[in-house]
């Protein structure tokens, strides 16, 4: 149809041809969570009394959009368990594709088919949206149509006969080894006061800024050691660290629970932090969260951002990036030292070694580099 030409999608020719496609994770990288669809959905029933005679009168319930939306992400919460970053994704995405089934066809489920998914993801695609953007938002309608054929909702999953965009990858950037040591050598900018003298609120101020500096220095020294994700280190509790064996317990996605290893430097980081910093910061309440907030709670994504953005606004020529970046910063550092594949994929809680390998792509084209710049006969 028109509006469906560019978008890399593999549609079939008639009616009824289903396609294999890749449905996989790591084939849409913007979604920081699991987005697949649910494999074998063909085999399952639909629940709920009356399903097979519906489905046997070629007709379907059509309960009202909001419930649907609300058991959606029920569905999502409870028998997925996801986490609230992938539900909220999830969500925002089906807000979407149900819009426009209201606004171009009907106000009920029954509506939806496969001409509406096609004409919404034609529209994604006229407006501008990424490859990775476009695969996000289809598989999310793969979930969520084969969710409600299987409550008896649908009559049929029109999402069977949709192809997948294939999500483009762009190789991420990286520090190099000078602009990692220059970022976890450069000191915070903190606010800091002399401790002697004046009326009271100069000692405090340069308590606060003090602590500032020793948790900013534990969190980079943390990011760049494990390669975590910053939701996991927000969500690292003083328990979680075993100094004896210099490892951290993570909580990843999919609530799955790894040791991740850390050297030395982070350790002294982290025994800087949790003797001379956090104290300072706590509060009643506080709870066991290993790195706070200036009040007391466990620190967010956005501050840990800000954290790792000043530090490199710092260093010379280092690409600006977030938290994400010392992760990828990490795998390839370990990749370029001698670390093999399945180790780095352990380390970073990777479901699958594709997610991994764009590493080495990332250490390859470094080597060429390099390559081009030192050889003479480049």
């Amino acid at each position: 149809m028109e509006g469906s030409q560019g978008l890399g999608m593999d549609l079939p020719a008639e009616p009824g041809v289903e396609r294999s496609v890749d449905l996989s994770a790591e084939a849409v990288p913007e979604l920081s969570a699991e987005v697949t669809a649910n494999p074998g959905v063909e085999a399952v029933s639909p629940v709920g009394p009356g399903a097979e005679a519906v489905r046997a009168l070629g007709s379907a319930v059509s309960p009202d959009l909001e419930e649907v939306r609300a058991e959606f992400e029920r569905y999502l919460r409870l028998e997925r368990d996801l986490s609230p970053h992938t539900i909220r994704a999830y969500l925002t995405d089906v807000d979407g594709l149900l819009g426009h089934l209201v606004t171009t066809r009907s106000a009920i489920l029954a509506g939806l088919d496969i001409a509406v998914l096609r004409e919404w993801l034609a529209e994604q695609h006229r407006a501008g949206r990424s490859r990775a953007t476009l695969a996000r938002r289809t598989a999310c309608a793969r979930t969520f149509t084969a969710f409600a054929h299987r409550r008896g909702w649908l009559a049929n999953d029109p999402s069977l006969l949709l192809g997948m965009a294939k999500a483009g990858r762009t190789l991420p950037d990286v520090l190099t080894l000078d602009q990692a040591q220059a970022m976890l050598d450069a000191p915070s900018r903190s606010p800091t006061a002399s401790s002697d003298g004046g009326d009271g609120a100069e000692p405090v101020r340069a308590a606060v800024g003090g602590a500032k500096e020793l948790r900013d220095q534990a969190i980079v020294e943390v990011l760049y050691a494990t390669g975590i994700r910053v939701s996991e280190l927000c969500g690292l509790d003083v328990d979680d660290v075993d100094r004896g064996r210099h490892t951290v317990r993570v909580l990843g996605k999919g609530r799955k629970e790894r040791s991740v290893p850390f050297g030395l430097p982070a350790l002294r980081a982290l025994d800087d932090w949790c003797v001379r910093g956090r104290p300072r910061w706590i509060r009643e309440g506080t709870g066991p969260a290993l790195f706070l907030g200036a009040r007391g709670g466990r620190i967010d994504a956005s501050t840990v951002r800000r954290v790792v953005h000043a530090r490199l606004a710092e260093i010379e020529d280092a690409p600006d990036m977030g938290p994400h970046g010392l992760r990828h910063t990490a795998a390839t550092h370990m990749l370029e030292g001698g670390a093999d594949l399945r180790s780095v994929q352990e380390m970073l809680g990777h479901a699958s070694l594709h997610t991994t390998q764009i590493y080495t792509h990332v250490s390859i084209e470094r080597l060429r580099t390099a390559y081009r710049q030192a050889h003479p006969r480049a």
